[in-house]
């Protein structure tokens, strides 16, 4: 499969959508798209549920992104969808991933065309699906794609800057789930585009606010629990705790990777109480070498994603969180000594 799907003379008018709590591969995947989609004539509108963090702003055309629970954007958004002759759904697998918007998506009369790396798509989601679960993130698989079009030496320096971003997030600045070597063989043709991959690093993952400063040194300090038997930490968040330390969008961001640097720890698990829905804790599960995230996301917290990186939720309050959590640690305790 390859995007011979934008020579469709009915699809001049697209709109890109992404996952629920969009990260870095959602957003520069989706604009990486835009950006070709443009370049080839096409009208491209991004459209996501719910905010996406700060330090993502600087990609280029971020600025034109509808966010969907934006009061100001969602009769837009609306418009834009009712007006669409083809959908474009970016990194997720199933529809309720599309959040506040999966109604309105589902509902559109438009195809749809699945662009993911998630494991196990809705085989009923969309009437094309290009899914590789075998790749690092979303924008590999746009690379991959492109390059199958013998265009990734023809395309613009923002769409390589996008696509480098996507999968940089992914894989925590290829230091997971990147070790195939076709992804440096995308990363030299996306340096050839003269994208300066040392200021996108600068620009994620070392731009931060005094907030976010003292919020780490707070949740290191005082809200980590190190289960030592079990090789695992939690972290917690309250929405109380971000109104005291004025936590930003993304200020979050990466937190949970950072106890899987102490020596041995296997899994690291924090659990943010949702901004926008009090009540409800997200959970956000990385760990080291072959425990499976996934499948403890999946049978404890409604979630999913990849081995070593997953997300779930769950309705209750933190301390009921914590206790789950720790329940679902234990029957994985044969894994984790």
């Amino acid at each position: 499969m390859n995007f011979e799907f934008i020579n469709f003379e009915l699809a001049n008018n697209l709109v890109i959508c992404v996952h629920v709590n969009p990260d870095g591969d959602a957003i520069g995947s989706a604009l990486a798209l835009k950006h070709y989609l443009e370049r080839k004539g096409k009208q491209a509108t991004i459209i996501v549920p719910n905010i996406f963090p700060d330090f993502l702003k600087w990609l280029p055309g971020a600025d034109s992104i509808l966010v969907y629970t934006n009061n100001k954007h969602k009769e837009q958004a609306k418009t834009a969808i009712g007006q669409a002759d083809l959908v474009i759904v970016c990194d997720l697998n199933q529809p309720n991933r599309l959040g506040y918007m999966e109604e309105d998506i589902m509902q559109s009369k438009a195809p749809r065309i699945l662009i993911d790396h998630h494991l196990d798509p809705d085989t009923n989601f969309c009437g094309v699906i290009m899914s590789h679960p075998e790749m690092c993130a979303t924008g590999e698989v746009i690379c991959h794609l492109l390059s199958e079009q013998g265009e990734l030496d023809s395309i613009s320096q923002d769409e390589a800057t996008c696509l480098y971003t996507a999968m940089m997030c992914d894989t925590g600045a290829f230091s997971f789930n990147s070790n195939r070597p076709v992804i440096y063989e995308y990363i030299s043709h996306l340096l050839a585009r003269g994208i300066d991959k040392d200021q996108i690093y600068r620009n994620v993952f070392w731009t931060a606010s005094e907030g976010r400063l003292r919020l780490l040194g707070y949740l290191l300090y005082v809200n980590m629990k190190v289960l030592h038997e079990r090789r695992t930490t939690i972290i917690t968040l309250t929405n109380e705790e971000r109104r005291r330390f004025k936590v930003k969008n993304g200020d979050t961001e990466g937190i949970v990777n950072i106890p899987l640097t102490v020596l041995g720890m296997r899994l690291s698990i924090f659990i943010n109480e949702d901004t926008e829905h009090p009540g409800i804790m997200k959970l956000s599960l990385r760990s080291v070498g072959d425990f499976p995230c996934d499948q403890m996301a999946l049978r404890f917290f409604g979630g999913g994603g990849h081995k070593n990186a997953s997300g779930g939720k769950l309705q209750c309050t933190m301390p009921e969180a914590v206790e789950k959590v720790k329940a679902a640690i234990d029957s994985y305790a044969d894994m984790l000594k």
